[in-house]
């Protein structure tokens, strides 16, 4: 990253946290009011930061596994480049 560059902050709405996740709003918002994810309210609605919903759903098992099965998780075998022309080149992926 840049130095003086600021990261840019993704929001969602409760709806749409669930939906992503596959859980229900109520989930969510009971997140919100043990404080395991980070938001803002604007004009009223709950807008969550959406890097801490991320590391929120993978602390919680029940939570992962729903992102799998209902979320945006079932689709990630379908976003897997099979072409290798087009995937990345091992040399270029840091590990972690």
């Amino acid at each position: 990253m840049e130095p003086n560059k600021q990261k840019e902050l993704i929001r969602v709405s409760i709806s749409e946290a669930a939906r992503l996740f596959g859980v229900n709003p109520q989930t969510v918002r009971r997140a919100i009011r043990d404080q395991e994810i980070t938001y803002v309210v604007v004009a009223g609605r709950y807008k969550i930061n959406f890097e801490s919903l991320i590391k929120w759903s993978q602390r919680k098992t029940t939570v992962k596994n729903k992102t799998n099965q209902k979320g945006i998780g079932q689709f990630v075998d379908q976003w897997k480049i099979s072409n290798t022309l087009y995937s990345p080149s091992n040399k270029s992926i840091k590990p972690e």
